[in-house]
C-alpha cells in the first residue's frame, strides 16, 4: 500500500506472514548448526550470578586489622627492602595500610637494608617515617647514616640515641664510640666515663664489641679504675657469647673450622676464637655499616680532605676532624675507631702486615701526620694510655684474654 508521499508499508498481515517466514528460516539454520553461538559469560558475572564475590572483590572484603597483620607479618620477616615494598605499591588501600605505624613498627632489620646506590629522597623518608612509627632499627640506621654520611651531626645522633633509650645494643655501643673520640666535636668533647657507662649497658645485654672493649678498658684504667682481673674476664666472656652466636647459628660450619683449624688467606674466615681452638666466618655486617662503606667507595672517601676512615673494611665510620682516630702503635698506617674494629682487623688481615717502620713514625713533629699526641709534643704512650693488645698478637696477652704486655704490645696510640 502507498501513501501521498510515495512511501509504501506492509499491512499488519502480511507483515506477520514475513515474520513467521523468517522464523522458519532462523529455526532451520539452528537445526542445521550455523547459528551463531552465545558469548560465554565473564568471570565476574558467574560470580554475580551465583551470588558470590570476585577475586578482585575480596581483598576490598578483608576488614583493614586483618590486611595490616598480614603486612606486619611480611615486614617482620622480610629478607630485603622489596618484601614488604613490592605489596606497598600495588594499589592505593596497600600503600596506606603498608605505610601504618603498626605495620613499620615491626619491621625487621633487613627491611631497612638500602643500598647506597639506590639512596634517594623516598628511601630517606620511609626511613623517617618508619623511625617516628618507634622502629629502632630504623632509628638507628637513618641516625648513622645522618652522622656520618649526610653529615648532620645533631639529628643523627638524636636517632642514635632514641635506639640506644630502647636498649638497642647497636646504638649503645655506636654512642659509646662518638663519646670514646669525642665524634662531631673537638677533642676536648670526649666523655670517657660515658663511653665506658655506654658499653656497660651494651655488654650487659651481650653485645660482642661492647664486652670486649669494656674488658680493654678495664684492663688499662681507660676512662675507669683498672682492673686487670675483671677486665680479663669481660674479655673471656666475649669470646663465650661470640662461640655461642656462632654455634647457634652455623653450627656445622663452626665445627668444619673446629676440625680443620684453619684460617682462609683470603680473610672469609676470624680467628677472634682462637683460645677455644675454633676458627669461624667473619661476623656479617650491619646493614648500616654496609651503606656506610658502599656510600664512600662511591664518593672516593670523606668529602672533607685530610678525613680518614676506619682501617677495617667492616665498619664505614670516618673521622668527623683531623686526627679522631687512633692508629696502630707498631707500624702507625692503620686507623681504627674502636677496639672491636682493631681486633677484626688484626684477626683478619693486619697481622700478616704489620711491620715497625725503621724511620719511626714517632719522631715526626707534633701536629704533623704521624707525630705526637699533641700534649706538650709527646710522643705517643707505648707503655700507658689506650693500648689494646689483641690475644695472640706480639706483646697480646697470656692467650686466654689475659692482659696485654703493655711495653711492646701492639695497640692503639693518639696523634
Amino acid at each position: 500500500m502507498r501513501t501521498r508521499r510515495g512511501l509504501s508499508f506492509r499491512p499488519k498481515e502480511q507483515a506477520e506472514e514475513r515474520a513467521g517466514a523468517g522464523g522458519t528460516r532462523n529455526r532451520g539454520r539452528e537445526d542445521c548448526g550455523s547459528r551463531k553461538r552465545p558469548r560465554a559469560a565473564s568471570p565476574a558475572a558467574e560470580g554475580k550470578g551465583v551470588g558470590g564475590a570476585t577475586a578482585e572483590d575480596l581483598f576490598d572484603i578483608l576488614p583493614d586489622e586483618i590486611i595490616v597483620l598480614i603486612l606486619g607479618k611480611i615486614g617482620s620477616s622480610a629478607s630485603s627492602p622489596s618484601d614488604l615494598i613490592n605489596i606497598v605499591v600495588t594499589c592505593k588501600r596497600a600503600n596506606r595500610l603498608g605505610m601504618s605505624p603498626l605495620v613499620l613498627s615491626k619491621a625487621s632489620v633487613k627491611t631497612f637494608a638500602i643500598r647506597a646506590k639506590n639512596w634517594s629522597e623516598s628511601a630517606h623518608r620511609f626511613l623517617k617515617q618508619s623511625a617516628d612509627a618507634g622502629n629502632l632499627e630504623a632509628c638507628y640506621i637513618l641516625g648513622m647514616i645522618r652522622f656520618y654520611c649526610l653529615e648532620s651531626r645533631a639529628s643523627g645522633a638524636s636517632l642514635v640515641a632514641r635506639a640506644a633509650i630502647g636498649s638497642h645494643v647497636a646504638a649503645l655501643y655506636a654512642l659509646a664510640v662518638i663519646q670514646f673520640n669525642g665524634s662531631g666535636g673537638s677533642k676536648h668533647d670526649k666523655d670517657l666515663r660515658a663511653g665506658v657507662a655506654l658499653c656497660a649497658r651494651a655488654a650487659a645485654l651481650g653485645h660482642v664489641d661492647a664486652l670486649r672493649e669494656l674488658g680493654h678498658c678495664l684492663q688499662d684504667g681507660y676512662g675507669v679504675r683498672q682492673n686487670v682481673v675483671e677486665g680479663r674476664r669481660f674479655l673471656v666472656q666475649a669470646n663465650a657469647h661470640e662461640l655461642a652466636v656462632v654455634l647457634g647459628s652455623t653450627a656445622k660450619a663452626a665445627w668444619q673450622a673446629h676440625r680443620h683449624h684453619r684460617i682462609s688467606e683470603g680473610g672469609n674466615c676470624c680467628s677472634l676464637l682462637s683460645d677455644f681452638g675454633c676458627n669461624v666466618p667473619a661476623p656479617e655486617t650491619h646493614p648500616a655499616n654496609r651503606f656506610m662503606v658502599e656510600w664512600f667507595a662511591i664518593r672516593g672517601g670523606p668529602s672533607p680532605e685530610g678525613l680518614r676512615m676506619c682501617s677495617y673494611r667492616g665498619c664505614g665510620r670516618t673521622e668527623t676532624r683531623r686526627y679522631e682516630f687512633r692508629r696502630c702503635s707498631i707500624c702507625g698506617t692503620v686507623n681504627y675507631c674502636s677496639r672491636a674494629c682493631q681486633a677484626l682487623h688484626w684477626k683478619l688481615f693486619h697481622k700478616m702486615e704489620c711491620a715497625p717502620v725503621v724511620d719511626g713514625w714517632l719522631d715526626a713533629p707534633v701536629g704533623a701526620p704521624g707525630g705526637g699526641d699533641g700534649a706538650g709534643g709527646r710522643a705517643p704512650r707505648l707503655n700507658g694510655g689506650w693500648l689494646d693488645a689483641p690475644v695472640g698478637a706480639p706483646g697480646g696477652g697470656d692467650g686466654a684474654g689475659g692482659a696485654p704486655r703493655l711495653n711492646g704490645g701492639v695497640g692503639l696510640v693518639n696523634y
